[in-house]
């Protein structure tokens, strides 16, 4: 068993230095199956446990793959005679993984993907993938766990999406590329990491248009080649560290962070009574003695990202007053509340709607991730509580963030990451010993 140590209070101060998103390179490298004839380098890419995973699914397709985790440059040859199905095993490891189903069936007329899995927050239904694939002309079959897909010919089409899905708009988006004619997608996400989709599309040979906008103009064109392309910054990472600055009173700058992705946390915050200074350097965020409260809603982007929900209610429950978070996008998104009551939190949920009762005065404990963002949640957490914190169940937080430990070393917090033999035994782990291909293995 591994755990990370925290022994508080914490201030954080200093630079954080960003990776590339996790949420925007995991589809982009499912685009890569796209690209019948030349290569595909992505550079800026975090050496995550979902990377490790997505990358095991494209060459199960006969994909070359070369991750050259120092540099963060990923490599990737599709241009040979691929095959199209996507294994139990590793597809229930990581939801994200359906994201291959649009550009496996649009490229070979054919694709067999396991139901997904990933983090236990809620249903998360596919239905709106199905549903728009369907309209362009693809036939979908469901047994023995599987999502089979069949198409001779792809069409464009008009899809209206009922709710702006992220992984929905992505395989549709992904499939029309190579779809005959014209297909408008509207309602559609707008996230930075559907932009960012767009864009690597649009270097492969792509025609789209509208992305960040709620409607997307897609002209089908017949064969994608590979391209070069940097990942845009994880505004999600970026967000933890911000809230983690925010809530210790700390002094950190969020280097080359992109306003414009994190307004509706940075409006919040600001709210709150944190200082946010914006510069050609990135966002600093220097955070109050006293944190006023606030009520926070998730909604789709660009409203406040549900991603940021649950480190969020640590700045809430430290705020002097009550306040209440609306969780609208994710049903069971709560369930780290349980873990910071271990802490001293006080709190009442009634369905997606919690109130947060401030100010928490944190206690360490010893507590366990139920999600990739309640592990962040609960380390952030631990900064600020009084005594020993330590925080189980890690595969969480290994999927999402890269060198957590060491960056908030860096930025004077007292913490480390120890295993636990069956003796009770406790060994030091350093970040670069946390995860690789291997021991996915």
């Amino acid at each position: 068993m591994e755990q990370i140590v925290i022994n508080g209070v914490n201030q954080l101060s200093g630079e954080v230095e960003i990776e590339g998103a996790k949420n925007a390179v995991l589809p982009i490298l499912a685009s890569t199956i796209l690209a019948s004839s030349g290569i595909t380098t992505l550079d800026n890419v975090p050496p995550l446990s979902d990377v490790f995973i997505m990358n095991k699914v494209l060459e199960e397709f006969n994909i070359k793959i070369e991750f050259n985790q120092v540099q963060k440059t990923i490599s990737v040859d599709a241009s040979g005679e691929l095959t199209s199905i996507a294994p139990k095993e590793l597809v229930e490891k990581m939801r994200a993984s359906i994201v291959v189903l649009g550009p496996l069936v649009a490229r070979l007329g054919h694709a067999k993907v396991a139901m997904p899995g990933g983090c236990a927050i809620g249903s998360r239904p596919i239905d709106l993938h199905l549903k728009g694939l369907e309209k362009l002309g693809v036939k979908i079959d469901q047994h023995d766990g599987f999502i089979e897909a069949t198409a001779d010919q792809l069409h464009g089409a008009d899809i209206y999406l009922d709710f702006p899905s992220v992984g929905a708009t992505q395989n549709i988006m992904m499939a029309a590329t190579l779809a005959k004619g014209n297909t408008v997608i509207e309602n559609v996400a707008r996230e930075p990491e559907i932009v960012d989709l767009a864009n690597v599309l649009n270097k492969m040979g792509a025609k789209i248009t509208g992305a960040g906008t709620d409607s997307l103009k897609i002209k089908g064109v017949d064969q994608l080649h590979g391209c070069d392309h940097s990942v845009v910054q994880d505004r999600i990472e970026a967000g933890t560290y911000m809230i983690a600055a925010a809530v210790s009173n700390g002094n950190v700058l969020i280097k080359d962070a992109i306003y414009e992705h994190n307004r509706p946390l940075l409006s919040k915050l600001a709210e709150m009574g944190v200082k946010v200074n914006v510069s050609d350097d990135g966002v600093r965020i220097i955070g109050p003695k006293v944190l006023a409260p606030a009520d926070v809603q998730t909604l789709p982007h660009p409203g406040f990202p549900t991603d940021m929900q649950a480190q969020m209610t640590v700045a809430q429950l430290k705020a002097d007053g009550i306040s209440t978070m609306n969780e609208t996008v994710f049903e069971n998104r709560f369930m780290h509340l349980d873990e910071l009551n271990k802490m001293g939190a006080s709190y009442k949920v009634e369905g997606n709607f919690a109130t947060l009762m401030g100010p928490t005065d944190f206690q360490g404990a010893e507590v366990s991730a139920t999600d990739l963002r309640a592990a962040a949640a609960l380390v952030i957490a631990g900064l600020i509580a009084k005594g020993e914190t330590r925080v189980s169940h890690l595969e969480y937080m290994d999927r999402g963030y890269y060198h957590l430990v060491s960056k908030f070393k860096q930025l004077g917090a007292n913490i480390k990451r120890v295993r636990i033999d069956a003796a009770g035994r406790e060994t030091l782990v350093t970040d670069d010993q946390v995860i690789s291909e291997e021991s996915l293995a």
